[in-house]
């Protein structure tokens, strides 16, 4: 092979043009088939049964329901608290929350890009214990829906999309504790050829419009598998709840949601690059201005902020109002952000705390002098250290994805 796949841009662009020549073929209409068949062939049966769509209690007070999924509410948010307690993070489940023995569980890893070759019935596998007895890192990073913010596409600029129509509740950040998916695959024999890896979880397999796509799996490259992504069984120094994973979930710093698989069981690794529905058939862009076959698979997330603020939120008169805030990116740290408090007319900037972590995000606060009363939409933008800027308006997909543009915040003055 020709191609360096071990670096992360020249393997999107050859995965770009493999991708390309299958849908010509015809291979984008059977995407179920291709993942249900090639990516996850001869998988072990797995040590879970079905607990409930989600197991925690919802307040509503916390949490807006969409069913298998929970939104945070940003005015549930504890000012001064940086993590979001487990109890509090939003959910995303594609099924329904699984209930797994720790000690039946094993993770497994096959595939020609292990030395040996092993396949799904000679798998490496790793017991709970195991994995927890190997040497442990942390990271304080965000966890988002890559639809975080798609209901804006259509109350904001009038656009149809599918989907959950999250407003900015489907994000969370936490404290990660567990072991580096690099130490896993050198112990499993990683070999310099691989170049792909596809954790799959232990959750049921997923049904679109009667069409089985088998178990939630998304590939990663070998390089990102081996910079930062962690396998956990910790959240915020506790064992990771069933709704966020337990026992172990894979979590990858600044990509899309999607990428941290919930419940993993089954890693296969690849020499060459693999597909599943969750990067052909989901989570590209498609409709107007995007090819046929869609985007590039999403990986990065963009530039987000929100008020800590109920949506219509009713703001005292007062002759000072602090108003509060996070921002975030996939990019990295934010490095400004600016508020507005006469629709966009003026901007002026809000005073950034102290950064806490790369992928994460930045707590910030605005002083809204002498708010008149009546009806008014509040504004924030943020700007990443890419210099990535939060833009007027997203470019529409028909799934409504990365939804990154500035919200108006509608509040009352009373």
């Amino acid at each position: 092979m020709d191609h360096d796949l071990t670096d992360e841009s020249v393997y999107d662009a050859v995965r770009a043009r493999q991708w390309s020549r299958m849908s010509r073929r015809g291979l984008l209409r059977g995407s179920a088939a291709l993942g249900a068949g090639l990516a996850f062939a001869g998988a072990a049966p797995s040590p879970a049964r079905a607990a409930g769509p989600i197991v925690k209690p919802l307040p509503p007070e916390w949490f807006v329901s969409h069913g298998t999924n929970a939104e945070l509410r940003w005015e549930s948010v504890r000012t001064r608290e940086f993590l979001t307690p487990a109890e509090r993070f939003f959910v995303r489940n594609h099924t329904a929350t699984p209930e797994i023995d720790p000690d039946a569980y094993r993770l497994r890893l096959w595939g020609d890009g292990l030395r040996g070759a092993p396949g799904p019935g000679q798998a490496v596998e790793f017991g709970y214990g195991d994995l927890r007895s190997l040497p442990a890192e942390t990271v304080t990073a965000a966890i988002e829906c890559t639809g975080n913010a798609r209901g804006f596409f259509t109350t904001q600029q009038g656009q149809a999309v599918s989907g959950t129509p999250w407003r900015l509740g489907a994000i969370g950040v936490g404290r990660w504790r567990g072991v580096p998916l690099a130490t896993v695959l050198r112990h499993a024999g990683l070999t310099p050829e691989a170049v792909d890896v596809l954790p799959s979880g232990l959750d049921a397999e997923y049904v679109d419009k009667g069409v089985v796509q088998g178990r939630v799996r998304r590939p990663l490259p070998v390089s990102k598998a081996l910079e930062d992504v962690l396998l956990a069984y910790e959240l915020n120094g506790r064992p990771l709840p069933p709704d966020h994973g337990f026992p172990v979930r894979v979590v990858v710093p600044g990509w899309a949601g999607i990428a941290s698989i919930k419940w993993v069981g089954d890693i296969q690794v690849a020499a060459e690059p693999l597909f599943s529905p969750w990067n052909t058939r989901y989570y590209r862009l498609f409709g107007a201005g995007h090819p046929p076959e869609g985007s590039e698979p999403v990986t990065r997330q963009n530039v987000k902020s929100a008020f800590e603020l109920a949506w219509d939120a009713e703001i005292p008169a007062r002759r000072r109002v602090v108003l509060t805030g996070r921002s975030w990116s996939g990019g990295g740290r934010i490095r400004r952000v600016e508020v507005s408090v006469d629709e966009g007319a003026s901007w002026r900037p809000a005073v950034l705390e102290r950064a806490r972590a790369r992928y994460a995000w930045q707590r910030w606060r605005y002083v809204w002098e002498r708010p008149a009363k009546g009806s008014h939409v509040l504004l924030a933008r943020a700007v990443d250290e890419t210099g990535a800027v939060q833009p007027d308006t997203e470019p529409h997909n028909t799934l409504g994805y990365l939804f990154g543009a500035v919200v108006r915040h509608p509040v009352t003055v009373v």
